[in-house]
């Protein structure tokens, strides 16, 4: 039986596609020693939720006046800014009327509070919490603890390697940048992981909106709910 690996940036409340992927592998490797986006947008540091019934972004403010390249792991949050205020009255202004809102609330505002000037360390304790909250916290290893080398498709073989993986499960978009045929000569079956959005109530919403946070899907579901969604999908 193969051993399977999943590979990630550790991201900012990513969506349940993140957590399938993370349920059906044997250790996921949060990315954390690749090069931050110096521009544009990234699901590092943002994510859409659910504000004034329209799928909309939250944002972590980053520092940015750095030169060169900086990994994930050292981008610093810009606690300068009432950012985590504001961002707690926006989620609780748009999902206090939710069904799970009392479940889940707590735990969100502890983890939006945490005290860290780290993007990283933030993304990767929101992620462990809601992990072990589903029993899927062993799993999760962090790149920058592990020896490999190489770019792109080598480095992922690389890594899949250096927990003794034996298959690799990537998402739809690595079409876009990975060799397919590289994994099969370095003996490793590659595994895609298709992975079908379901579909839940948005509490009245008209048409769903996929590919939120996972936020809005334990407002909607709670915690029990929302891991039925991650493992019910599977292929």
């Amino acid at each position: 039986m193969d051993k399977i690996i999943a590979i990630h940036q550790p991201n900012f409340f990513p969506w349940l596609g993140y957590f399938n992927k993370i349920a059906r592998c044997d250790s996921f490797i949060l990315l954390n020693n690749v090069q931050f986006p110096k521009k544009g947008g990234t699901y590092i540091n943002r994510v859409k939720i659910l504000i004034d019934r329209k799928d909309s972004w939250i944002t972590v403010p980053v520092k940015r006046d750095y030169h060169g390249v900086k990994y994930i792991k050292d981008i610093e949050i810009n606690n300068a800014t009432s950012w985590q205020k504001k961002m707690l009255n926006t989620i609780k202004i748009n999902y206090s009327k939710f069904p799970y809102y009392s479940e889940v609330i707590s735990i969100i505002e502890n983890l939006i509070t945490q005290p860290t000037n780290s993007l990283s360390e933030f993304n990767i304790n929101s992620i462990s919490k809601l992990c072990e909250i589903w029993g899927y916290e062993q799993k999760l290893i962090l790149g920058s603890n592990l020896e490999y080398s190489g770019n792109s498709t080598n480095l992922l073989i690389s890594l899949t390697k250096a927990v003794n993986g034996t298959a690799y499960m990537c998402g739809g978009g690595a079409i876009n940048y990975q060799d397919d045929l590289e994994f099969a000569k370095a003996g490793l079956n590659l595994i895609y992981q298709k992975f079908n959005h379901p579909t839940y109530s948005q509490n009245n919403i008209k048409s769903f909106l996929p590919g939120l946070s996972i936020i809005d899907a334990l407002f909607c579901c709670g915690f029990s709910g929302t891991k039925k969604l991650i493992e019910n999908k599977f292929e």
